[in-house]
């Protein structure tokens, strides 16, 4: 080993990290303390614990006595026994003291250098230990032995074998610490350990056969199952190791048998634990296979079938033991179908953690909060889950079976890797604490107990990363894996689709064309034929697309079932999955984000308008989460939309793609603002105010994408300034999906250009503007109206503002004094904007109200509106705009009321309906009973107006007769329950008494 940068001479012991006040006196004992010894003291100083690996090698060097020069020329020019020595006996006290007790082991350290001792060299060792031979007679087998070293003696060879190999592994999983040699992979570990164990039980076996049939042949045929960790091949240094014991057949013998391998097991090695047998540790010790199987069959426990999945032949009888697990394997993979099998699975590992003392959950890695078991259940249960209908899922190991999982699509590969890799840390961790004394443990030292952390960090390869030093690492190391296994955990333990899954019988599962038609019969499908064909083509996507599509849509089928078109949900998710069916993410979100899912069919069976839309813009489907792990529906500010469209459309030169631009951005918040609606979480307001600034937002862009190409062509400035104010509910900031934009267009000639060739240009701009905005598109429509300009239809389309100004004050009809009562700059020019809505205000505002008479004019057009607009046939108690206490009834008193008193009360210049509402309640104009009743109504009809689109996807005013459409329309308003027959009464209820209140005012 070459010294560290700039220590090339001989250290101090307190540079070693030595603390020990006998520390130079025990590097002196050794002869430590030479120039030439600088590459060993260094070695020395990265041991986990310095002083005790000082403390260990003085003992060895007495216990060796004149052979410790032979050792001490070993490690002085041998990095490999040099750094195992180290890290072994600074590691683990107990396995120094095994080393001190046979010194001439160290030996051992240098045998295997390439490669640890294979199974049957382990066995090998462990029988000879106390002279096994095969044993003979009608039950013999190739797992059967019998010993020629009975009791004390035996159980200590056999202790002292098993420990050489236990030191043998640990020192080569330590080295890496003092070393560089190549970190041995948790696996191989775990792995190494369990054939161990193996191992040791067969020859326990072989003594437990002597001890039982001294004089004669065994006479019954015994086979040892491992469960637990031992089964899957993953287990720790120190560990119960967990067995169930078949015979054939099942006498006193096997009795004997299978006890004496316990006592001998327990006192040689490790706890040997027969507690997962039938009835637990009141249960017979030994059972045959039959009786095994009549239990399982009959009594069974969910978390019984559970622990089985670990099951693994072991030792003994070795066909016996192939018979039980080949007969218990199906029984493991149904268990999955019985009645609230996923619940109860997720309700014993919350009984597992609050069996652990609070004080102690952050520092217990085995049961505790993001730790080993989170990780294990989490695999087991989906592998129990989806293992009925996928062979791949039955491995027993958790790193195999994650890697299954993945393989599988269950799992997502990120999730996966970040698992197995949080798993392996913790299993790293375990490792290290257990070696220290050889005891069994899982929990952590305090956090405030700096001494001990520290040699856990230096034990577990901590190595300080520039922003912290060992210690550091490891505190941010635990919290962060235990973190990541609590989401994940979370994430996949109690995803929402394991229960559906479980539920299904096996035909469904496999997608058998009859049963799943039965079963989308039953959901509420009314094409069950054509769901099928969406059903296998969306599982015939490919194998690992495919195979999430048949674990996801047993899930996805029943929750469409709940909408109120499944049928057209179900068309909707298979070409949305066609629409991006080359994105990873889209797939991986629906299974494994939370409300995703549910949320996605919610919108998919309930919205037309929704169903178009979202094809054109599926990341949207990014913000269904519950924003936990990411940003949700809620998260978008429209004001920072509202940029994001005018900046991206100023990218294009092209007006053509520059309103492209700003249409693909539109399309997305309608996405997002639709999708919030439908599952409630927004508001009629917020829903108004959303639309209407992205609405803002294009026109701006398509007028600004106009400017430049008209610029651009002519090669010399724009003759005139533009702005654009918007009218109507765009104007008061309360579009629906379905409204049109009411606008007027007014510019201004700049100094030095002709007033015509102005008026001219902003016309050609103006109707550039509607081109754009208008051109066919996949899109809900953008249209814009000018139809509230001056003189209606019949006037330019483009005035100037002093023009305007003329006309307002000498020429304006009563209504065209109303219809600004509702302008607002929207685009363009904002000086302009403003100016002209200072000559509005002139107008719609005037010094001492507006004449008597034009107040009578509004009267009687309110009349006529009501005697004549309502389209032919349409139900004038359901017609939401201007029906009965309609939308136009509402907004028709409210600026009744604005042009009589706008003047006297200055919150009356509003061009927001409830904002307008909320002042005329204030200045105590209307009593507060019938403004509530107004606000009510118009939230009502707009409410039922906007679910009227989203529901049929176009453009719509009259609610439809009860009915499936009316039952989708109440359901999509959020109506509980979704009952048509109580939402249409209480639209009736609400417009009636709204209808009255209009009538009063228009009456006084």
């Amino acid at each position: 080993m070459t010294p560290p940068p700039g220590r090339s001479t001989l250290p101090s012991p307190g540079r070693l990290g030595l603390v020990a006040e006998t520390a130079s006196a025990d590097l002196a004992r050794l002869g430590w303390t030479g120039e030439a010894d600088v590459d060993l003291l260094w070695s020395l100083s990265r041991s986990p614990d310095a002083d005790l690996a000082l403390r260990t090698v003085v003992r060895l060097a007495e216990a060796l006595g004149d052979g410790w020069s032979e050792l001490d020329g070993v490690l002085r020019r041998d990095p490999l026994v040099r750094g195992r020595l180290l890290a072994l006996v600074g590691s683990s006290a107990e396995l120094g003291d095994h080393l001190v007790g046979q010194p001439e082991k160290w030996r051992l350290l240098a045998e295997h250098r390439t490669a640890l001792p294979t199974p049957d060299e382990v066995r090998s060792d462990l029988l000879g230990a106390v002279e096994a031979t095969a044993e003979t007679g009608e039950c013999a087998s190739d797992g059967l032995f019998r010993a020629a070293l009975t009791g004390p003696k035996a159980v200590l060879a056999l202790r002292t074998v098993y420990r050489d190999h236990l030191m043998i592994l640990a020192a080569a999983d330590l080295a890496a610490t003092v070393e560089n040699e190549a970190v041995v992979p948790y696996e191989t570990v775990a792995r190494h350990l369990s054939d161990l164990a193996d191992a040791a039980l067969t020859a326990a076996l072989a003594v437990a056969v002597a001890t039982t049939f001294p004089d004669e042949p065994c006479s019954v045929r015994l086979a040892v199952i491992a469960m637990g960790k031992c089964g899957a091949r993953e287990l720790n240094y120190v560990s119960d190791v967990d067995v169930v014991f078949v015979a054939e057949p099942a006498t006193t013998a096997a009795t004997r048998l299978a006890g004496e391998l316990m006592r001998v097991g327990s006192s040689a090695f490790f706890e040997v634990d027969a507690a997962l047998r039938p009835e637990g540790k009141q249960g017979e010790l030994v059972r045959t296979l039959d009786s095994h199987l009549a239990y399982y069959q009959r009594w069974a426990k969910t978390w019984e079938f559970q622990a089985l999945l670990k099951a693994r032949a072991m030792t003994g009888d070795v066909e016996l033991g192939a018979a039980y697990v080949a007969a218990v394997t199906p029984l493991v993979w149904n268990a999955s179908e019985r009645e609230d099998f996923v619940p109860e699975v997720q309700a014993m590992r919350r009984r597992v953690e609050e069996m652990v003392p609070p004080e102690l959950r952050e520092r217990e890695i085995k049961l505790g909060r993001g730790s080993l078991r989170d990780v294990e259940f989490a695999v087991q249960l989906l592998q129990m889950v989806h293992g009925r209908g996928d062979e791949s899922l039955h491995v027993q190991s958790t790193v195999s079976a994650l890697s299954a999982l993945a393989d599988g699509g269950y799992v997502g590969r990120d999730d996966a890797a970040n698992l197995t890799a949080s798993y392996e840390f913790l299993r790293l961790i375990e490792h290290r604490l257990q070696l220290q004394k050889l005891q069994r443990t899982h929990t952590l030292p305090p956090f405030d107990d700096d001494e001990a952390l520290r040699w856990l960090a230096r034990a577990a390869h901590m190595r300080p990363d520039g922003n912290h030093d060992a210690l550091g690492v490891l505190r941010q190391e635990i919290r962060r894996n235990a973190q990541r296994i609590r989401r994940l955990h979370a994430r996949l333990f109690y995803r929402p689709l394991l229960e559906s899954v479980a539920r299904l019988d096996s035909d469904t599962l496999r997608l058998s064309a009859d049963s799943a038609k039965r079963q989308l019969s039953a959901l509420g499908y009314s094409a069950p034929q054509n769901a099928l064909g969406h059903l296998t083509a969306l599982v015939g996507m490919g194998a690992r697309k495919g195979r999430i599509q048949s674990m996801l849509l047993p899930t996805l089928l029943e929750w469409l079932g709940d909408t109120p078109d499944p049928d057209a949900g179900l068309l909707a998710y298979r070409r949305l999955c066609e629409e991006v069916a080359e994105q990873s993410w889209f797939l991986r979100l629906v299974r494994d984000e939370g409300p995703v899912a549910q949320r996605l069919m919610r919108v998919l069976g309930s919205s037309e308008y929704l169903r178009s839309v979202l094809v054109n813009a599926p990341e949207v489907i990014r913000l269904y989460g519950d924003g936990a792990s990411g940003p949700n529906l809620l998260d978008v500010d429209p004001t920072e939309t509202y940029g994001a469209i005018l900046k991206s459309s100023a990218r294009y030169e092209d007006p053509v793609r520059a309103v492209g631009a700003a249409r693909s951005l539109r399309r997305y918040e309608l996405a997002r603002v639709a999708s919030a609606d439908i599952l409630g979480l927004l508001d009629v307001p917020e829903v108004c105010r959303a639309l209407s600034s992205v609405w803002a937002a294009v026109i701006n862009a398509a007028l600004d994408a106009a400017v430049r190409a008209s610029v651009a062509d002519r090669g010399e400035p724009a003759p005139a300034t533009i702005a654009i104010i918007g009218m109507g509910r765009l104007g008061g900031g309360e579009l629906g999906y379905g409204s049109d934009a009411d606008v007027l267009f007014v510019c201004e000639p700049v100094p030095g250009a002709d007033d015509a060739e102005a008026v001219k240009w902003a016309n050609a701009i103006a109707d550039r503007v509607r081109t754009l905005l208008g051109s066919p598109s996949q899109d809900p429509p953008l249209e814009v109206d000018t139809g509230l300009r001056p003189e209606g239809r019949q006037g330019p389309v483009v005035r100037t503002l002093s023009a305007y100004e003329a006309y307002y004050t000498q020429w304006a009809q009563p209504w065209e004094i109303q219809a600004l009562l509702r302008a607002h700059q929207v685009a363009g020019d904002q000086d302009l904007g403003i100016r002209f809505l200072l000559v509005a205000d002139s107008v719609r505002y005037p010094e001492g109200g507006v004449s008597d008479e034009a107040v009578r004019e509004i009267r009687r057009i309110k009349a006529r509106v009501d005697a004549e607009r309502l389209p032919k046939g349409a139900d004038p108690t359901t017609h939401t705009k201007l029906g009965r206490g309609g939308l136009a009834d509402v907004e028709w008193t409210v600026q009744l009321l604005q042009l009589r008193h706008a003047h006297r009360v200055p919150a009356l210049h509003n061009t927001s309906t409830l904002q307008a509402l909320d002042a005329i309640g204030a200045a105590e104009l209307m009593s507060p009973g019938d403004v509530d009743l107004l606000r009510q109504a118009w939230l009502t009809a707009t409410k039922a107006r906007n679910a009227l689109v989203l529901v049929r996807g176009k453009p719509t005013d009259q609610l439809p007769a009860p009915g499936k459409v009316l039952s989708a329309v109440a359901q999509v308003a959020g109506w509980p329950g979704g009952d048509a027959g109580s939402f249409l009464d209480n639209y009736l209820r609400v417009t009636r008494r709204a209808k009255n209140v209009v009538e009063r005012a228009f009456g006084s």
